[in-house]
């Protein structure tokens, strides 16, 4: 072969591996929101997880309150919750099954009712056979099968929550707020804000059902209202962020009975705060040295410095978020970025972390969706 064609061809290799590298450096992001203003249902956008840049987002479904999402492991699937609600009691929610259109649209394959009002939270289980989602208004957790096609059957489990604790105006029924499962797919675990309690149930992904566990829940101090949960990647501690009194109760867990155990209390605000009191969301770090909770009132997100042996959380900073009312946020799976919704100002921010101290550090990057409340990425599906 002569030097020229090689040249060529060595060229022409080097291309397309540039190129690959740079299709492979941006993913598929869906942001759930409120539709209210700006929003009609869910929208998508690419992220550059080299740039840390977001392209402008697109309509990608038209639904109503699609507020949280939840992507299938093979990735061809989207589930959004229709956080709708009629009244007292059981209102008129439920969920909505999405195909993945190769323009990252998303075409509708069926709806299911949800057995309850305002479903604010949902997860697939690791197996794909299975949507797990919380209902707010009625205060329980139900699981739908998934079928082959992506389709959702109807409720096949109800767990409804029972009790009531000490805030009379937010505490007088359960309010079932999240539902997260281990990772090794055995237990799903329930933060009741209404109840102030963890719930933990195991699941049985094959007949798609779920059963208390034992013991069957954890404690938070009463007036907490627990709202998120995070488990971390080692599977020995877990927290959970308490909405009403912007503190995070951090738990020992036993990976192999499921069972919680309260090691802390701390709060996600500096001394001297008397604003809105309000947290969001908690997330673990991927590399599980660092715990991040959003605060609305506050605009800010709290880092936690995680002890790995203990499980002790140690305040490091209170980040702005660049706008009002933060609800969810994303940490892509390289542990590099923070994305941050402001459901009150329209905007996700761009926040870069420092891989050893865990601080978050403003980019200034940002783009506008109205009312955005969830931030998922489709290649971050497990």
């Amino acid at each position: 072969m002569s030097l020229r064609r090689s040249a060529f061809l060595f060229a022409a290799v080097m291309m397309i591996t540039l190129s690959s590298q740079a299709m492979a450096d941006k993913v598929r992001i869906y942001i759930g929101t409120y539709t209210e203003g700006l929003s009609k249902g869910v929208y998508t956008c690419e992220f550059d997880d080299e740039a840390g840049t977001l392209s402008e987002p697109v309509l990608a479904a038209e639904l109503k309150n699609p507020s949280f999402l939840a992507i299938h492991p093979t990735g061809k699937f989207v589930y959004a919750v229709n956080e709708i609600s009629e009244g007292p009691g059981r209102g008129q929610g439920g969920v909505t099954a999405l195909k993945v259109n190769a323009d990252g649209t998303l075409t509708k394959i069926n709806d299911q009712v949800s057995e309850g009002g305002a479903p604010c939270h949902c997860n697939v289980d690791a197996t794909g056979k299975n949507l797990l989602a919380a209902n707010y208004v009625g205060g329980n957790i139900v699981v739908f099968p998934i079928n082959d096609d992506g389709s959702l059957g109807p409720v096949s489990c109800n767990m409804q929550h029972e009790g009531s604790s000490v805030d009379e105006g937010r505490q007088k029924a359960p309010h079932a707020h999240s539902i997260n499962l281990s990772s090794d797919n055995r237990f799903a675990y329930a933060a009741d804000l209404g109840i102030d309690k963890i719930m933990i149930y195991q699941l049985d992904a094959e007949k798609h059902a779920l059963t208390p566990s034992n013991p069957p829940a954890a404690l938070v101090t009463q007036g907490g209202g627990p709202r998120h949960f995070a488990i971390h990647p080692s599977g020995n501690f877990a927290w959970t962020n308490n909405e009403m009194t912007m503190v995070v109760t951090g738990f020992r867990r036993d990976a192999a009975t499921g069972a919680l155990f309260a090691i802390q209390e701390i709060s996600t605000i500096p001394g001297g705060y008397n604003g809105r009191k309000s947290t969001a969301e908690c997330l673990v770090h991927p590399t599980g040295k660092f715990l991040y909770v959003s605060n609305r009132g506050h605009e800010t997100i709290t880092a936690y410095a995680i002890d790995q042996e203990t499980g002790l959380l140690k305040y490091l900073e209170n980040e702005q978020t660049g706008g009002k009312e933060p609800r969810n946020f994303y940490i892509e799976p390289k542990g590099k970025w923070l994305l941050a919704e402001n459901q009150n100002s329209d905007s996700v921010f761009v926040f870069s972390i420092d891989q050893e101290t865990g601080m978050l550090n403003p980019t200034g990057k940002s783009i506008t969706v109205g009312k955005p409340v969830c931030i998922r990425m489709l290649h971050a599906a497990k």
